[in-house]
């Protein structure tokens, strides 16, 4: 299903909530030419009155309410400024409730080296491609404003260079007084339709069809696809639980995302889990590492689905964000997530 996704907005909250409310629309690219179809459901003047009208309400109420943040120094303002584009939601709580500059510097520190795909390299070649991104959108994408905020700018951001571009100067759609642009993405076999709608350069998103959310999603845990080179980021569903009984943190892998050697007639894999936990509603921070390795028979492998990990670790009762970032030198690629525990 493709989705009115007219305002493109970086806070994760508020655009979650507009794309649920957004009317569905469905978008179909032919297989030839792979070019995109738009069909548009005929809905009464006045149901798209008070739809809007539902819209503006909405968005006056999340902007009246307070935030309680914490005024930043000029540095985290900065940082602030752009890399909230790639936080996640955690992230972004996390940052707000820190109360001095140094937690601050501690927490950017931490959140490059998070997402920085080759460690041994000097460079973080995340970081260098996030900003190469913002200085490409600022200086294409200009719509009198930076062109970092502008919705082609984002999607910029977030995914790097379309595969391919479409521009169609002559359409047949009588409200789009400019060209319309087609971005493709095959990896996440993602579509994006930008319209000049008022004919004066000025490019709004109107429209996607694919996986948006994943893609979304991988871009803030710090992949970088093929544009930022090194390894890269393999991202897995991996599964974590806290057992309050046992006091131990669980994390359970797929077996299939394993690539193991073979020495001494068994099947070994070695692997490093670096912890990151955060109190909610505190500027608390527990760092933590733990090297792991797995033998087993082959067929042992086979037959097992899950490969399951514990860490003994004590929590006090609260809510807590804990990231978790796993690697294997030959065993998995790098890879990350970030969970919400309540004790």
């Amino acid at each position: 299903m493709a989705h009115d996704a007219r305002l493109l907005r970086s806070d994760e909250k508020e655009w979650r909530l507009l794309r649920r409310l957004a009317p569905r629309k469905l978008i179909r690219r032919h297989r030839n030419d792979r070019r995109m179809k738009c069909h548009r459901e005929e809905r009464s003047d006045v149901a798209i009155s008070l739809y809007l009208l539902f819209i503006l309400l909405l968005l006056g109420l999340m902007s009246c309410g307070g935030t309680g943040k914490i005024s930043f120094d000029p540095e985290s303002e900065k940082f602030y400024e752009t890399a909230r584009l790639i936080m996640t939601g955690g992230e972004k709580d996390i940052f707000n409730h820190l109360p001095d500059q140094k937690s601050r510097e501690e927490f950017i520190a931490d959140f490059w080296a998070k997402r920085d795909p080759d460690p041994d390299t000097e460079e973080n070649e995340f970081k260098q491609e996030f900003y190469r991104r913002i200085d490409y959108a600022n200086s294409h994408f200009r719509e009198g404003t930076p062109g970092w905020k502008t919705d082609r700018g984002r999607i910029y951001i977030y995914l790097g260079p379309p595969d391919k571009t479409e521009e169609f100067v002559f359409h047949e759609d009588p409200t789009i007084r400019g060209p319309i642009l087609w971005w493709v993405y095959y990896e996440f076999n993602l579509g994006f339709e930008f319209a000049d709608e008022r004919g004066d350069s000025q490019y709004k998103l109107r429209r996607y069809d694919g996986e948006f959310n994943y893609a979304l999603e991988k871009a803030r845990l710090g992949y970088i696809g093929q544009a930022g080179g090194g390894r890269g980021q393999k991202f897995m569903n991996f599964n974590l639980n806290f057992d309050s009984a046992k006091k131990e943190i669980v994390i359970s892998i797929p077996a299939k995302a394993f690539s193991f050697r073979e020495e001494e007639g068994l099947l070994k894999a070695d692997l490093e889990f670096e912890f990151y936990l955060y109190k909610k509603g505190t500027q608390k921070k527990e760092k933590f590492h733990e090297a792991k390795s797995v033998a087993m028979t082959e067929e042992e492998v086979l037959e097992t689905k899950q490969i399951v990990f514990t860490f003994p670790h004590e929590l006090k009762p609260g809510s807590y964000y804990l990231d978790v970032i796993i690697a294997g030198k030959d065993a998995i690629s790098k890879t990350r997530k970030i969970f919400e525990i309540k004790v």
